[in-house]
């Protein structure tokens, strides 16, 4: 399916958490002839605020947005907009997460350390109704496909699922239980138990060794 934009030009909301990143991708994107920024967010909120009152023709999403992250955001935009693509720019790892945001609705999936020119390639490509990934991830897809294997990736952190992901992401960023469990609107209890899956897919012992994990993983989106 093809995108028809107004006037030729595609209209690009961008929600990312960091100020600088925003003015950064719309100083990159308002260069462009065929793209302009038409709004930004910082959250889940003003993100829905902004999609409703602007009706973007496309949609730049970082996934570590703060409380709720940004994968399940994506769920609820693509839920509320079924037709309106979305391109996953994150400091995350593609291997873990790229094929995690295709299956929950995303158009595409690009880490920030890519050349900022692939912004745009990539935006491009989901505007004409394709899907972006990178070459290494795409050859990795298509490698699986062809050798009738399923595509995920081979690291334990596969077998988490989505909320599990959000939930160790957390704790490797220092969050305790109980800020986690305030952060997603969920119980302490929840948030345990979904602790206690984690260390069980993990074959972890116990606490520490779980925030160990968590903190060299790379789930955070930070340099070690």
């Amino acid at each position: 399916m093809r995108i028809e934009t107004r006037n030729g030009t595609a209209s690009v909301f961008i929600i990312d958490d960091h100020p600088v990143v925003r003015q950064g991708l719309a100083l990159l994107i308002d260069r462009e002839p065929d793209l302009k920024v038409c709004g930004d967010a910082a959250d889940s909120a003003s993100a829905f605020e902004g999609l409703e009152a602007l009706a973007p023709d496309v949609v730049i999403l970082d996934l570590s947005l703060s409380g709720p992250d940004g994968l399940e955001l994506l769920k609820s935009i693509r839920a509320r907009y079924a037709a309106l693509p979305v391109l996953v720019l994150s400091m995350l790892d593609e291997s873990l997460y790229a094929e995690r945001t295709l299956r929950a609705g995303a158009s595409g999936y690009i880490m920030k350390q890519e050349a900022t020119e692939k912004v745009l390639v990539a935006l491009r490509r989901i505007l004409g109704g394709g899907i972006y990934l990178s070459e290494a991830m795409a050859n990795k897809v298509l490698h699986h496909f062809a050798a009738g294997s399923p595509a995920a990736e081979q690291s334990p952190l596969a077998e988490l699922t989505d909320r599990e992901i959000e939930v160790f992401r957390l704790i490797g960023k220092g969050q305790s239980t109980r800020e986690i469990a305030e952060l997603l609107h969920i119980s302490v209890k929840t948030v345990e138990s979904y602790q206690a899956n984690i260390k069980d897919k993990l074959s972890l012992k116990n606490s520490r060794e779980l925030l160990q994990w968590a903190i060299r993983s790379g789930v955070t989106g930070t340099e070690l």
